[in-house]
């Protein structure tokens, strides 16, 4: 029987498998004009080109909804919901790709929800980052709309809350239904949490708040690969990160979410291990009662086994017992209040609540020393129905009361006024000795949770000292390089065979250049597609040492305007390879020198701030710097989300601590590479800087920096330039195209000194990205030549 069971257990993953190729091979990226999705039947939803993500209908409280959920895991986790006032849906409902290009919902034949109404759109595409996108045409130059940018209660890497957008908490996790809490990215660069109950946002009904007040406009939450959480200005100045963030792991997924109680919380999925529940890596708030107006009007929150619980009022239940948010009434009429002279409020006694907290604004304060004198105080004044008693104050209070809490951290004492004539009638509402009784137990229950928490650390922390002691014992006897890289950087060590099959054979190749090829592979376990390189075996020689010293350091780096290093191979003889992030939509060579795909303005000046970035963190905010020695167009990749990423460090030359300059053969790229390497002149971050001048001058002009075609004053590109700023013939550098002058005159200046002949007189990266922002003044750079004709 053990060997039975065995047996079943081992084919479990090839089922697993076979499932996922199945599912994958019905998998579509492209949603054609006139497609249609029920929530019944064959197709219920388009899947991304992995199978990992799903537009389409799901089940849900009531009926079905539409919207984007995590298909590729055990259990359905739904991250966009269309039209949530609507919800919820019936089974006789369609969803359309329609024939004009419009993405519509149709309830009844007669009763439409339109998603995107506009039309136009050629073709949809559901997208492996969990983004449905409407394109323009089949060559997606142009995104019409995307679900990205209309985010409901979740965000997922690469993904933004811009200013002036709200994310929305569900009804509860079966009912996608707009719920009661938001998390508002203001225009002020606040990112707040306030109730979603109808009213404006105040600061006195926040709970939660970034502290980046008065640091916009313009600025966005952003959620990374990594796991970094943070707030980004005008898509380029870091704010604050909310996460620790630096949670690299393979095959994992993030996503930052409002939950049903008014939480947003940062959660890791595991893909190579899909029956593995979701964690939560992060928090904005431990406190589960934390989201005001959890509990409704008259109810009140408090914390019990770590879980929050609603309990209504003495005297009150509540509205709907299954949704707690609508709040706590009366269980029984209430008797007209009447204070004769003498009688002191005998028709009515105070309930008292222990560790009581509410932020309702009292409509008077009374003098009174202590408990008692505050408690009667209420029952003598016909407008009071609580009061509330805290260090020394008496705040009279009518009803109904918001935002309450029950917590062992407040010493405040609430008393609520219950009518005798309802408890000689039957009613029996919660007295001071019932909650002073459950108030014990509640603080037993605590004790012995706490107790076997403890428990349960000191055995956990055993489990993790007995783990390091057998880990340190195999460092000790492991010399193997490969495990020794990877202990020092992370990065994972594949071996040669692994990156056999993952490129199908080296199959399909990428881009090829003087150092190596690139060819595209696809791990299975997560079905993430990377760019494997493959270095000339000429590289190799150049000694072991440096391989292993190089892969360290550049493997520490992090940026957002890098690609992201994810593994090597040195396990084949002198091969080496390197395994690099794939970036969709190639290199900006394949964008600016292409007629059809030519970015406007904005985006060229964007993506020439991209590489600045990159550069500058390469050279002064990495541990050790980096000369990269090959920048040029080809080197400069795009994501899906339009950031350019600097590519290719297999050629980065290491500046030790102190050191200015380093000496080595002439690496990089004719046209790109600095006069100094042909002079055999020791190298510094110089170098960077001209190719950096010569890749602005191709972004600016859209074109080579080098065409035979043209006359031959316009053929070399740098001279061109320099020969049109001297005559104040900018314009014909864009085509006489519509672009501000001052803009085009301040990049052309800056792209003049950064290929200046004489290194001393080109700018730092430093300055560059100062000069780039429009926050320093540029002097009128000399001819780019003039240091050689001096010579």
């Amino acid at each position: 029987m053990a060997s039975s069971s065995a047996h079943v257990a081992s084919l479990i993953p090839f089922v697993f498998t076979v499932f996922l190729i199945f599912n994958i091979a019905k998998a579509q990226s492209n949603v054609t004009r006139g497609s249609s999705l029920k929530p019944t039947g064959a197709t219920t939803s388009w899947l991304s080109p992995s199978g990992l993500y799903a537009f389409g209908f799901y089940p849900q409280t009531g009926g079905y909804a539409v919207g984007i959920y995590i298909a590729g895991i055990a259990e359905r986790t739904v991250v966009w919901t269309a039209s949530r006032d609507t919800l919820p849906l019936s089974s006789n409902a369609t969803l359309t790709f329609t024939t004009d290009g419009r993405l519509v919902l149709y309830q009844t034949e007669s009763q439409q929800i339109s998603i995107y109404g506009t039309g136009g759109a050629s073709v949809a595409s559901m997208q492996d980052s969990g983004n449905f996108v409407l394109y323009d045409s089949d060559r997606r130059t142009t995104i019409l709309w995307q679900s990205f940018d209309h985010p409901t209660d979740t965000l997922l890497v690469g993904q933004r809350l811009v200013a002036g957008q709200d994310l929305l908490s569900c009804v509860s996790e079966t009912d996608h239904s707009i719920g009661i809490f938001k998390l508002s990215m203001q225009s002020d660069g606040h990112l707040v949490q306030y109730p979603n109950l109808g009213f404006p946002n105040l600061p006195s009904t926040a709970y939660w708040a970034s502290g980046t007040d008065g640091t916009g406009p313009n600025v966005t939450l952003n959620l990374d690969s990594d796991g970094f959480l943070y707030l980004l200005k005008n898509s380029t100045f870091y704010i604050r990160n909310l996460t620790q963030g630096g949670y690299p792991r393979e095959d994992a997924i993030y996503r930052m979410k409002i939950d049903v109680d008014g939480i947003f919380r940062l959660y890791f999925h595991d893909l190579s291990n899909t029956s593995q529940n979701e964690l939560v890596i992060w928090a904005s708030s431990t406190d589960k009662c934390t989201g005001r107006g959890l509990c409704g009007v008259n109810g009140y929150c408090e914390v019990i086994n770590d879980a929050a619980r609603c309990r209504c009022l003495p005297g009150f239940d509540f509205v709907n017992p299954n949704s707690w948010s609508s709040g706590c009434k009366r269980n029984y009429t209430a008797e007209t209040c009447k204070i004769q002279e003498g009688d002191e409020g005998t028709s009515s006694q105070m309930t008292r609540l222990l560790n009581t907290f509410w932020e309702d604004d009292a409509y008077a304060l009374s003098e009174a020393s202590n408990q008692v004198e505050c408690s009667i105080a209420c029952k003598n004044d016909c407008n009071c129905e609580a009061v509330l008693f805290t260090e020394g104050s008496c705040r009279l209070q009518k009803l109904p009361l918001r935002y309450m809490q029950v917590r062992d951290s407040d010493s405040n004492v609430g008393f609520i006024k219950v009518y005798v004539s309802s408890v000689n009638n039957g009613s029996d509402p919660t007295n001071s000795s019932v909650l002073v009784k459950r108030v014990r137990q509640v603080k037993f229950l605590v004790m012995v949770v706490s107790l076997f928490s403890f428990s349960v650390l000191i055995l956990l922390l055993s489990g993790v000292i007995m783990w390091r002691s057998h880990v340190c014992a195999y460092k000790k006897i492991s010399e193997h390089v490969n495990v020794q890289l990877f202990e020092d950087v992370g990065l994972r060590a594949f071996s040669y065979a692994e990156l056999e099959k993952i490129t199908d054979g080296f199959k399909e190749e990428l881009g090829r250049g003087s150092f190596g090829i690139v060819y595209k592979g696809i791990i299975e376990s997560s079905m993430k597609i990377v760019a494997v390189k493959k270095l000339k075996q000429e590289l190799a020689q150049e000694g072991e040492r440096e391989f292993q010293t190089e892969m360290k350091v550049i493997g520490r780096t992090h940026h957002r305007n890098l690609t992201r290093l994810l593994g090597y191979c040195c396990d084949h003889g002198l091969e080496r390879l390197l395994v690099f992030e794939y970036m969709t939509k190639g290199s900006i060579a394949d964008i600016l020198f292409d007629p059809k795909s030519k970015p406007s303005w904005s985006e060229r000046i964007r993506i020439a701030l991209d590489i600045a970035h990159g550069i500058f963190y390469l050279h002064e905010e990495c541990e050790t710097p980096i000369i990269h020695c090959d920048i040029k167009p080809q080197n400069i990749l795009m994501d899906e989300y339009g950031c350019a990423k600097i590519s290719d460090f297999g050629l980065a030359k290491l500046l030790e601590h102190d050191q200015t300059r380093t000496s080595t053969l002439i690496r990089g790229t004719r046209g790109y590479v600095a006069p100094e390497w042909h002079k055999k002149l020791p190298i510094t971050v110089k170098v960077d800087v001209y190719s950096f001048g010569i890749v602005l001058f191709e972004i600016l002009c859209c074109r080579r920096k080098l065409d035979n075609n043209l006359p031959s004053d316009e053929a070399i590109l740098e001279e061109w330039v320099y020969g049109c700023y001297e005559t104040d013939e900018l314009f014909k550098l864009v085509n006489d195209a519509d672009v501000d002058r001052r803009t085009l005159e301040r990049m052309i200046k800056i792209g003049l000194w950064c290929t200046q002949e004489d290194p001393s007189l080109r700018p730092s990266m430093k300055k560059v990205v100062l000069m780039l922002e429009g926050t320093v003044k540029i002097p009128v750079p000399p001819n780019p030549t003039s240091f050689l004709s001096a010579v």
